[in-house]
């Protein structure tokens, strides 16, 4: 299969707009949509075709409230670890959107999964884990495709997040994801607009050897 010109062109687009999003519309997210994200999250590739991510959907309003309180916590803890002109940005930012998003996924790796028999992952058993991020990575760019925004919440207690939701023992929380329609969408990411990092050359960092 060939992709022309036009199609790498908005692929490229669709790149840069995949944004994190904080600010979301409370406008419920329509259950078809939803079934679609996530079929195209699980077209995902992944390590031995082990395919080990585990999606929970949040509904619960004592579970969600779970999840807030551990991120209040966590958020307190990592501003502390600040000081200056980075703990006052960082006091402004608004790093979740638990309350608004109407749909929220915590998405687990089954660290202990039969599927896939243990191919590639003898030596490096991380790969599990990176499977489970390609899916969200792949989730990600299908909702923006769809006029979705994600957020990823990661100042969470994952051990914590994984006993509020009741999940098997051999699960391991990759992400916490807030889904919903933005209410503010621009191609600069938001950390860059408020101050706190702007994009480098890092990315292009390549060694020749």
């Amino acid at each position: 299969m060939r992709f022309d010109d036009a199609f790498r062109a908005e692929f490229d687009t669709l790149l840069r707009w995949r944004r994190d999003v904080r600010h979301f519309s409370t406008e419920p997210l329509p259950p078809a949509l939803v079934e679609d994200l996530l079929d195209a999250a699980c077209l995902a590739p992944s390590v031995g075709n082990a395919q080990p991510w585990r999606f929970v959907s949040v509904d619960s309003p004592d579970r969600r409230a779970a999840i807030g309180a551990n991120f209040e916590v966590a958020n307190q803890a990592a501003l502390s670890g600040y000081s200056g002109e980075k703990a006052q940005i960082y006091a402004t930012l608004k790093l979740a959107g638990l309350r608004e998003a109407p749909q929220q996924f915590a998405v687990f790796c089954d660290e202990t999964t039969a599927q896939g028999a243990g191919l590639g992952r003898a030596t490096m058993p991380e790969t599990l884990r990176y499977s489970a991020v390609l899916a969200v990575h792949t989730l990600w760019l299908a909702a923006r495709a769809r006029g979705v925004g994600v957020g990823w919440v990661s100042i969470l207690d994952p051990v914590a997040a994984a006993a509020s939701l009741e999940v098997p023992p051999s699960w391991r929380l990759v992400a916490y994801l807030c889904l919903g329609y933005p209410l503010v969408e621009s191609e600069t990411p938001e950390l860059e607009r408020l101050g706190w990092q702007a994009r480098t050359s890092a990315c292009r960092a390549v060694l020749h050897r």
